[in-house]
This record gives structure tokens, sequence and C-alpha cells, in this order.
């Protein structure tokens, strides 16, 4: 119990520091919040009005304070551009992202694992050289072109799906899953690549220590050494590994948004910083930095189930 209350208590501590750190690098950023949002056609009165209805003449601890407690609330204060509470254009947006999220990690998780102990099990043979060949080449493919060509195939000339089509889920959830199928590929198929190479090394290294011959002695088979004993070691920096690509899934789909026309946080993250948007572009930075923080916080309860030492240590 002691191992999660330290955790717990770790991860509120690093989240209050991110958003007290996002908070004052936008307070640097040159510019004023009441000009970008009426103009700079606006009075000198009209701008003084709005300044202290949004708080900025105040100082920036009291900003901070204010900030603070509307997060906590749920609150991110008013959208400059778009007049409207900034939580509820993230909200608005959100099951885009998420659902093009959920998706590539499914599909990484489906595909990767399979072919990683394949190759594992097959080392050096035909199966294992034609995968090596294909994850080699498919690591070195940027997703946003992976992007362009599954639209270019199968949008423009397969006709598979309507390039720039979205579809809501909550208008039609079947047609907006054989949407996301397509961008969810884009971003999958290079962190998949990646990941197969890496449980492949990890799970081969395991086979060859000492304690697998010893389970081999004992009448062990080679199905039951590599579920019993090698795959739960081999998996302790595959989470790692794992964790990272999840956090990225999550947080760094701006491209692909783009490439496929999706009404995500991505798309809203780039129009909010051309305009200077501060208030919506904080609120999506404290979403990526927390997202990044919450998957380390999950990998390392992870750690724990697979190797009870860890709490020990």
């Amino acid at each position: 119990m002691r191992y999660y209350i330290k955790k717990i208590v770790s991860l509120i501590m690093v989240l209050f520091l991110v958003i007290l750190l996002t908070f004052l690098a936008f307070q640097v950023i040159p510019g004023d919040g009441a000009l970008a949002k009426l103009g700079v056609d606006a009075t000198e009165e009209a701008i003084e009005a709005l300044r202290e209805s949004l708080g900025l003449n105040k100082s920036i601890p009291a900003r901070f304070v204010d900030y603070f407690k509307g997060i906590l609330h749920g609150d991110f204060g008013i959208s400059y551009q778009y007049d409207q509470p900034v939580a509820e254009l993230v909200a608005a947006r959100m099951p885009a992202t998420l659902g093009l999220a959920l998706i590539s990690i499914l599909l990484i998780v489906v595909v990767s694992l399979p072919l990683g102990l394949l190759c594992s099990k097959k080392e050096n043979g035909t199966v294992d050289n034609i995968i090596t060949l294909l994850t080699q080449t498919l690591m070195a493919v940027p997703a946003f072109f992976l992007g362009i060509l599954i639209t270019l195939i199968f949008g423009l000339t397969l006709r598979w799906f309507m390039p720039g089509r979205y579809v809501a889920p909550a208008e039609d959830f079947g047609a907006f899953l054989r949407y996301m199928i397509f961008p969810a590929t884009a971003i999958a198929v290079p962190k998949i690549a990646m990941l197969v190479k890496f449980l492949k090394t990890s799970v081969i290294r395991e086979l060859k220590l000492d304690y697998v011959r010893t389970a081999r002695s004992k009448g062990n088979t080679d199905r039951a050494v590599l579920w019993k004993h090698v795959l739960k070691n081999a998996l302790i920096p595959v989470i790692t590994f794992m964790g990272m690509v999840i956090a990225d899934v999550l947080a760094g789909s701006i491209v692909i948004e783009q490439v496929f026309n999706l009404p995500g946080l991505g798309r809203l993250l780039v129009v909010a910083i051309g305009n200077r948007d501060y208030p919506v572009v904080q609120a999506i930075v404290i979403y990526i930095a927390s997202v990044v923080l919450i998957i380390n916080f999950i990998v390392d309860l992870l750690y724990q189930k697979v190797d009870p030492r860890i709490r020990l240590q």
C-alpha cells in the first residue's frame, strides 16, 4: 500500500508542477489576450474593460490561483477566438482524438505481440527474415507519409472511404469506425514495426539465459517455458516502450488529424496557435503533459505487478 500511496502523491505533485510551469510559460509569451480577442481596432476603454473581466490586470500569483481553482472545477477559461469555454471546445473534439488513439493502440497490441513472439521462436527463419525486412522498412516511413499513401490508394483509387468526410460517433458509430481505421492504421504501422523488433529482441535475450535451460531440463515444453517464464521477464522492458508508444499515440496525432481532416485536438491546437488563442493552447498542452504522466504512472504500477521485487526496492 505504501508503494501505491507514494506513486499517487508523486503523480499529483508532478501534475501540479506541470500546470504551474505551463501557466508561467504562457505569461511570458508576448501578446495581450484582450487585444487578440478584440482586434487592433478596439478602443483602449474596451480593451481595458475586457482585461479586467478576464482577470488579466491581476498579479501573476493571483491569476494562477484563479486558474488553478478553475481547473479543479473543470474550467480552463474562455477561448479568445471562439468565445466559448475552453473545456467545451476540448470536450467536443475529444471523441475524434480518443477514438483515433484507442483504435491505433488496439491495432498495435493485437498485431505486434503475436508477430514479435513468432519472430523470436523462428529466429533467422524465412518468416522472421520477411517480417524483419518489413519492420525495418516501415520503421523508416513517417506516419503522415503513410497517411498520404493510404488516402491515395484506399481513398482516391479504391474508394474504400471518402477522404475528409468524417462522421461523428454519435451520428453513426459504424461509419465512424470505418473511417477511423485508416488514420489509425497510419499511426499504428510504424509503431507496430518498432514494437515487433523490440519484443523479438527482448524474448531472444531471455531465451539465452540459464534459467531457461533449467526450466527445459525439468521437462517443460518450449511453449510452457515461453509463456510461464520467458514472457514475464521479457515484458518488463517492453512495458516501458509500450508506455512511450501509447503516450505518443494519445498525445501526438496532430499531423494525422490534419491529413485526414479529423476535428480533433490536433487541429484545434494548430488553429489556436495560429490565432494566439492562449487559453486553448494552454489547456491542450496540459492535456498532453497529463497523458504522458498518467501513462508513466500506469507503467510503474504494471512494473510492480510483473516484478514484485520493484516494490521492495
